[in-house]
């Protein structure tokens, strides 16, 4: 036969307590949330850049042809810039570019001491500023972010050379600038 004990008052109190708890915490969790406004006038800078979903490092990561060009640019730290509000312009080596260099090449600039070298290559595919295919064939050269021209020509067929590679591709966009792809790896003058 089954007998029930007595809850001592004691116990009782505590049951009560933690009943309690559960059912304002229930309550908490079905309040509806206050929905934020994106286009609040405190929104700051690092928010805004928080908001952008198609940069320039997104566009190359989906794209399937620059894997090379994200890890070097993961390893250097200079993701974080070109998620950046910008805008930028990249020249964008394909990972058949990377391919071509001398074997070994990417490998040794990955690593630890062949990083400020890497990084020196990799801000000189990069200009500040927008600048659309129609703007970089009216040019002779392009600063570069690592500091020096790059070299801009274009032949009577329209082949478009941005020092010793072939612009293949122009005018991908991201929110923060464009990309124009390229079928070389450019050095800047100081590492060649």
């Amino acid at each position: 036969m089954n007998t029930l004990t007595p809850i001592s008052s004691g116990r009782w109190t505590r049951l009560a307590s933690v009943a309690m708890v559960f059912a304002l915490v229930f309550v908490m969790a079905c309040e509806p949330q206050p929905q934020t406004d994106e286009t609040d006038a405190d929104t700051t800078a690092a928010d805004t850049t928080m908001m952008m979903d198609n940069t320039i490092v997104d566009v190359a990561v989906n794209d399937g042809r620059f894997t090379t060009l994200v890890t070097a640019v993961d390893s250097t730290g200079l993701v974080e810039t070109l998620s950046g509000p910008g805008p930028f312009t990249v020249f964008a080596p394909t990972d058949s570019a990377f391919n071509a260099l001398p074997e070994g090449t990417v490998a040794d600039l990955i690593q630890p001491e062949g990083q400020d070298q890497l990084r020196n290559i990799l801000l000189y595919h990069v200009a500040s500023g927008s600048v659309m295919a129609a703007d970089v064939v009216a040019m002779d050269s392009v600063e570069t972010m690592q500091g020096s021209m790059l070299p801009v020509t274009v032949s009577e067929d329209g082949t478009v050379m941005v020092g010793e590679a072939t612009v293949v591709a122009t005018d991908v966009q991201a929110d923060n600038g464009v990309i124009h792809v390229i079928d070389g790896v450019l050095m800047p003058p100081s590492d060649m």
